[in-house]
Parts: structure tokens; C-alpha cells; sequence
């Protein structure tokens, strides 16, 4: 139970600190949608959303006026769709379409769940639905899309890597006229989870139940200003069990949402990913906690070791709050929904290649990147393979989720609204990669994937 003066903490952290319940995600198993007639298959995936996805906006509204809690987006996440495409063959776009068209029916913000699990080959409808993503993305509006290409027990599909180089400028081109939007809802993951509720990324695994509701919490806002109370000559200790006693409240609430969520809805609660989601409001800024703990800004050296200590901080806070966390939990660093982020990319403070340094120790890993629109295909892959590199190395979860600036000037700004916020053009090595990436194969899994 909460008391009086937690309640009135937590008050003062939604209204002068950003404090939100970022998303309450739903997510949704379609293993008995499949069929060999892919109409009727997308009939049944639509009815099944529709079934138990119907008030998950209208349950979302009514807790956040029940308890004064922000619940900024409400999405669902679904099986893989390359796993129906497997048995229905057809066009994968038929099912881009039907989801679409759901989630706007039930009022959603984003549905995940196009993607394609691909770490240690190709099964049936993994091809398919990788050559449908650009076409997908350009004639939807909510549907997101995911492709993992590798894992620390498989190794790295360099076959994957090369093809969603290709497919990321695909999609950037087809949606040109939306500041390249379709590549900005495409992520491609190295030891993607089954059970993250934040988009672009998320799909519903499946070692899940029929249905869950997981949902994601944020709070840049709250953490910067529990680190500003403390004095500047405060030890790094200090400061980080300052952000765990932050993160363990923050915890605590997206509890209550997932907890309530689940009861009002009546399908089984999963966990809570207590991820520092920024966006680009001022005050909302995961950069901004890095600077307050000590750099006069983000970019410069420091960056990494400042955000090492906020990611293992935020992450022992809530675990102590909640026995459900799960998804990815630690700290976002996309550049284009961080007010900080973007302020340090347009200065030069901060460079692609310290952003992958940070990625070592992050939630996740290159987050909305806009680059030139000149830039090829295979050096966006070779990007992949670094950060799945990353990933796989440190049997953590690592993803790119770039957008070719196509058609705009480098000195120019692509703006995707929202959430996704905006993003100033960063320069990347034009190095060529195409002998590596032409190789193809399979990268063999490192020795310390090996632990039965």
C-alpha cells in the first residue's frame, strides 16, 4: 500500500517531472490463426485482435483517470507473422493490411508484430515477409516491424544482414515523402525478447501465454531531478542509490497498471519493462540524467561510464519492486525522441561511433539514427553487424533502427511527429564493407554461448 507522502511524491512526479506509463501493450498469440487460405487466416487474426484487444484503449483511459497516472500509448504485439505466412504462402501484405486496419479499429497506437525470427536461417515465410517490410510499412500507418538476425546462442546470420541492409533502403525510398517514416518502424535486434512491450520492436513469443498485458513505464524526468537534489560533491555511489530508490518507485507503479490492467481485461498480467523511454520533451531526457550526474554534455568521454552506472542502477531498483520485470529494462538512447540526444548530435558533441560505445551498456542499441540518404545498403549492414556484434558478445539485447535520409540535404532534419520526435543528419563512415558483407554465411556463436 502506498502512503500519504508517496502518494503525494508520486503527484509531483507526473506533474512536474514527465512521469508516465509509456505504453500497456497487449500482447497476443496467433498460432490458431493460421490457415493454408491466407484470407481466412487474416479473418481469424483479425477477429482474435478485435476479441481481446477491443477496450485495452477504452481500460487504459479509465485507469489513468482512476489513479492521475499518464498512459501515453496503448499498442499489441503479435506472434511473428513469418510463421503464418509459412503455412498460408500468399502476400505477406495481406496481413500488413488486416493489422492495420485492427489497430485502427480499436483505436491503438502501434502494432508490432510483422517480423521475422532469422538467427540461424531461413524458415518457411522468413523470405516472404522480409521482401514484403518496405511495400508493408509504406501502405500502413500503426503496423511496426522486426527482424532478428541474431542471437549469442546461434551466431549471426550474415545472409539476414545483408538482405535488411537492402530493406531498410527500401523502405526509407518507398515512404520518402514522410520524411522516410517506413524505416523508422523498422528495427533489426540481436537477442530480441520475446516479451518487450516497447515498439518498433515488439512481437509476442512464443513461449507466451494466449494473451498478457506487459506494460512499459518511463521516467527520465523523475530520475534527473532525484540526482539534482544531491550535492555536486555527492560520491557516485550516492548518486546511484539515489537513481535506484527513484527507479524502485517508478517500478512500483507500472505494477499497479499492469496489475489493474490485467483484472479490468481479465488475460494475464506479464511484466513490467522499467526502461528509461525518453522522448523530446525538455525535461524528459535520458541525456539529460547523464549530464546531471557529472558531463557538461553527452558525447564527450564519461558518457559511457555515466550511463554503465544508470542502466545497473535503474535495473536494481526495479527488480526490488516488481517479480515481473522483464522486456529489455534499463535506458533508450534513440536520438531522435531525446531533447538531449538531438541537442548533442546538433552540436557534434555526440558521434555514431560513441553512440555504439554507449550501446554496450544500454537497453537496447543504435535507436533512431538518421543518416545521409546516400548512404549504401551495405554499409547500413555492416552497421547491423557491429551492433549485433555487441549483442552477441555480451549475451545482451542490441538492435539498429536507422533511417536513410533519402532525397534531403545532410544540413536538413527529418521529422516523424510524436513519440518518434525528430532527428538532425549524422555523418557515418563510407568506408567499404562489401567484401565482409558479400561473404555471407553464418558467423559461429561465441565460446561463451556455450553454458549447459
Amino acid at each position: 500500500m502506498y502512503n500519504k507522502r508517496e502518494i503525494l511524491e508520486t503527484i509531483q512526479m507526473i506533474e512536474e517531472q514527465n512521469l508516465d506509463v509509456r505504453t500497456i501493450t497487449m500482447g497476443i498469440s496467433l498460432i490458431d490463426c493460421m490457415d493454408t487460405d491466407i484470407y481466412k487466416s487474416c479473418e481469424k487474426v483479425y477477429n482474435k485482435i478485435y476479441k481481446y484487444a477491443k477496450d485495452l484503449v477504452k481500460t487504459g483511459e479509465a485507469i489513468s483517470k482512476k489513479y492521475g497516472i499518464p498512459i501515453v500509448n496503448k499498442r499489441v504485439a503479435v506472434t511473428p507473422i513469418s510463421m503464418l505466412v509459412g503455412v498460408s504462402g500468399g502476400d505477406p501484405v495481406e496481413y500488413a493490411k488486416t493489422l492495420d486496419k485492427v489497430a485502427n479499429d480499436i483505436g491503438i497506437d502501434f502494432i508490432g508484430g510483422f517480423s521475422a525470427l532469422v538467427q540461424k536461417g531461413f524458415a518457411p515465410g522468413d523470405m516472404e515477409l522480409i521482401n514484403a517490410i518496405p511495400e508493408a510499412l509504406a501502405v500502413t500507418s500503426k503496423l511496426c516491424s522486426s527482424v532478428n538476425i541474431g542471437s549469442t546462442r546461434a551466431g549471426i546470420n550474415l545472409d539476414a544482414v545483408k538482405i535488411m541492409g537492402e530493406k531498410i533502403v527500401e523502405a526509407a525510398t518507398l515512404t520518402k515523402d514522410t520524411d522516410c517514416s517506413g524505416a523508422a518502424k523498422l528495427v533489426v535486434f540481436c537477442n530480441a525478447v520475446e516479451d518487450n512491450p516497447f515498439m518498433a520492436g515488439a512481437f509476442h513469443g512464443v513461449g507466451e501465454a494466449d494473451c498478457v498485458i506487459n506494460v512499459g513505464v518511463s521516467g527520465p524526468g523523475v530520475v534527473r531531478s532525484a540526482i539534482k537534489q544531491l550535492p555536486k560533491d555527492a560520491s557516485i555511489a550516492e548518486v546511484a542509490e539515489m537513481i535506484k530508490k527513484t527507479a524502485f518507485k517508478v517500478t512500483r507503479m507500472g505494477q499497479l497498471v499492469g496489475v489493474e490492467a490485467s483484472k479490468m481485461l481479465g488475460v494475464p498480467f506479464g511484466i513490467v519493462d522499467l526502461s528509461l523511454a525518453p522522448t523530446p520533451a525538455v525535461g524528459d531526457s535520458v541525456a539529460h540524467i547523464l549530464e546531471e550526474m557529472g558531463l557538461e554534455q553527452c558525447g564527450g568521454c564519461g558518457t559511457t561510464a555515466c550511463l554503465a552506472i544508470l542502466n545497473d542502477a535503474v535495473k536494481k531498483g526495479g527488480v526490488m519492486a516488481s517479480s515481473r520485470v522483464g522486456g529489455l529494462s534499463g535506458a533508450f538512447i534513440p536520438v531522435s525522441e531525446d531533447a538531449g540526444m538531438i541537442a548533442a548530435a546538433k552540436s557534434g558533441a555526440l558521434k555514431l561511433e560513441k553512440l555504439e560505445a554507449m550501446t554496450a551498456v544500454c537497453s537496447v542499441g543504435l535507436d533512431m539514427i538518421v543518416v545521409p540518404g546516400d548512404t549504401s545498403a551495405k554499409v547500413l549492414s555492416a552497421l547491423i553487424a557491429d551492433e549485433a556484434a555487441i549483442g552477441m558478445i555480451n549475451s545482451k539485447t542490441t538492435a539498429v533502427r536507422v533511417i536513410p535520409a533519402i532525397g534531403k540535404k545532410d544540413t536538413d532534419v527529418l521529422n516523424f511527429g510524436g513519440l518518434l520526435g525528430y532527428a538532425p543528419i549524422m555523418s557515418i563512415s563510407k568506408v567499404k564493407p562489401d567484401v565482409f558483407i558479400d561473404r555471407g554465411g553464418q558467423v559461429p556463436s561465441p565460446l561463451n554461448s556455450l553454458k549447459n
